[in-house]
């Protein structure tokens, strides 16, 4: 059961209901987790923004869904699990690559490293090595990839918190 209530366009106030207003005008419809956010614009502008920035990322979408994938089996938001596992599928991941994605790695050895790359970010950023970053250039990822792994964190985080503090679940919201 939600524990925060879904605001619309007409309930929202503030920045919130412009943000919520100008979303539904785009697509047309919003997602539980969006109009759940819209109590505070704060969260909900910056989750935008930020969102929004990181769809300009260099590093390749179905990587950054397989380090979502990991993080969330961590943070254990299924809301947001559910949403990356079906746009991993979407964009030709298959089930093995999401399995090893659940289990924090990968079949190959470029991508389980910077999946083991987030998941120390996640958990614990001052155990990065220069080493590691090192081996990851040699893998073939610049320093805008590797930065990037921060942003796809910080976004994950943002969003399985808030999704677990809001109630947000498979069953309760329609997406993120």
């Amino acid at each position: 059961m939600p524990r925060l209530t879904r605001l619309t366009p007409e309930t929202a106030v503030g920045a919130s209901r412009d943000l919520l207003a100008e979303l539904v005008s785009r697509h047309g419809r919003i997602g539980d987790m969006v109009a759940t956010m819209a109590h505070s614009p704060a969260v909900l502008g910056g989750y935008l923004q930020l969102s929004r920035a990181m769809g300009r990322a260099k590093l390749d979408r179905r990587i950054s869904e397989r380090i979502s994938i990991a993080i969330q089996v961590l943070q254990g938001c299924g809301l947001c699990l559910d949403a990356h596992v079906s746009a991993a599928r979407a964009m030709g991941v298959d089930e093995e690559e999401i399995a090893r994605a659940r289990a924090g790695t990968s079949a190959d050895p470029a991508i389980a490293a910077i999946i083991a790359l987030a998941l120390q970010v996640y958990r614990e950023p001052t155990s990065i090595t220069d080493e590691q970053v090192i081996a990851l250039r040699e893998h073939g990822y610049g320093d805008r990839a590797i930065a990037d792994v921060v942003g796809v964190v910080a976004l994950n985080i943002l969003t399985g918190a808030f999704n677990l503090l809001a109630g947000l679940t498979p069953e309760s919201g329609t997406d993120a």
